[in-house]
């Protein structure tokens, strides 16, 4: 066993992340299953949405001329000459002094340029006494004030949400065109572990990594894989990073010690770029490459491993699967509490709470005490150049989850 003799600055270790990350190719997805995705080319409507003019209440299409005057003491009569419903082609026009009953998205008949609402209207046996004026355009949706046949309607790079979806579907878009998703490798090593959910027994422990891990994968966008726990043997741990993957992460074992295998087969194999990286916790982190694969080797305690994944592993995800390489968190800028306290020439992960607007400091160390991630709010990062901070200075804190209290702004990585 030996200490690290060299630590890599955290905003080195993600450069060269970003110079090995880039969107992956295009293949198409089924409308249904778009959601997420992230569009690889701009998409232009072949039609215009609505495509005819129709009726966007319940009432009668009526030219709006023979409303004119019409009132609650000038009751105005028209005849009814006909039933328009949704999906049906108008089979009669509308005179000058006639009506046609219509229903909300029905098309407008020939000859009408209005619809008068069904309140606006008294039935008087197979006529109507026009109660209020309406006026040409008067609760007609027309052609194409959606979506103009030819217009682009999401841009390339759009990361999909339920109503572009909706979009999509309304221009008869069947198949979308999408970065591929990041296959990603969990390689959970440890001859302490069960499978996860599987009640601790002994000296045993379950795996707390693994669903952690293929959780945030899927938050930015890549498919995980999980094969079974992998032994602290070289040769399973070979087969697991040679997985058919692009990314592959290995959980534990990637320290210096006698059963971390994981550097030493990575710097055979392959390419140990980075191991070791100045920063708490997460410290024994290390990243490199075997074959095509990204490769990140993430320390086995579930809070250093959080810790790499979102700082460096989930970067490369995010960028494979063409997303912004940033953090999918928001910010909050409140005061601290008390003083955080950091050493200059590491990066610090401080898990931090908010009580009545203001930032509370839980843990820097405790690498192995995921549940005060569970208790915390968010964290706070200290830069390298940085001995901490006071009591009572403004700080970043990016949030696990949406604040309810505190005014958010988009996360920007700032401290890189």
């Amino acid at each position: 066993m030996r200490g690290f003799t060299h630590r890599t600055l955290a905003g080195a270790a993600q450069s060269w992340i970003d110079a090995r990350t880039a969107p992956l190719a295009e293949e198409g997805v089924p409308l249904i299953d778009a959601a997420g995705r992230v569009l690889t080319r701009e998409i232009a409507s072949p039609v215009d949405v609505p495509g005819f003019d129709r009726a966007m209440m319940d009432g009668f299409a009526v030219q709006a001329a023979d409303t004119t005057g019409a009132s609650l003491y000038n009751r105005l009569p028209l005849p009814v000459v006909g039933l328009l419903l949704p999906g049906h082609v108008p089979s009669t026009a509308v005179e000058r002094g006639q009506a046609i009953r219509i229903m909300t998205g029905a098309p407008l008949p020939p000859g009408a340029d209005a619809v008068l609402p069904a309140e606006k209207a008294e039935l008087d046996g197979e006529q109507i006494l026009v109660l209020d004026e309406v006026t040409p355009g008067k609760h007609v949706g027309q052609r194409g004030e959606d979506v103009v046949a030819g217009s682009v309607v999401l841009p390339r790079g759009r990361r999909l949400r339920p109503q572009d979806v909706g979009v999509l579907s309304a221009i008869g878009c069947a198949s979308v065109p999408v970065v591929r998703r990041p296959v990603v490798q969990l390689v959970i090593t440890g001859n302490e572990l069960l499978p996860a959910g599987e009640l601790p027994r002994g000296c045993l422990i379950a795996d707390a990594n693994g669903p952690m891990l293929a959780s945030l994968v899927r938050r930015d966008g890549g498919q995980p894989r999980q094969p079974d726990i992998v032994p602290d043997r070289y040769d399973a741990i070979l087969a697991a990073l040679t997985a058919d993957a692009d990314i592959v992460l290995v959980s534990g074992g990637s320290s210096v010690g006698q059963e971390d295998l994981a550097p030493a087969i990575l710097a055979e194999h392959g390419q140990l770029a980075i191991h070791g990286v100045a920063m708490r916790p997460s410290g024994p982190t290390g990243m490199g490459t075997l074959g095509t694969r990204l490769v990140f080797l993430l320390p086995g305690n579930p809070v250093s491993c959080l810790c790499a994944y979102d700082l460096f592993a989930g970067r490369a995800v995010r960028a494979l699967a063409g997303l912004s390489r940033d953090w999918p968190y928001r910010v909050a800028r409140l005061p601290l509490e008390r003083k955080l306290v950091s050493v200059v020439g590491r990066l610090d992960y401080a898990r931090v709470r908010i009580r009545e607007g203001r930032v509370e400091p839980l843990a820097i160390s405790g690498a192995s005490l995921l549940t005060s991630t569970t208790r915390a709010d968010g964290f706070v990062l200290i830069p390298e150049d940085s001995e901490g901070y006071p009591a009572d200075t403004v700080v970043e804190v990016f949030l696990y989850d949406e604040c309810p209290t505190a005014p958010c702004l988009n996360s920007s990585n700032s401290w890189t």
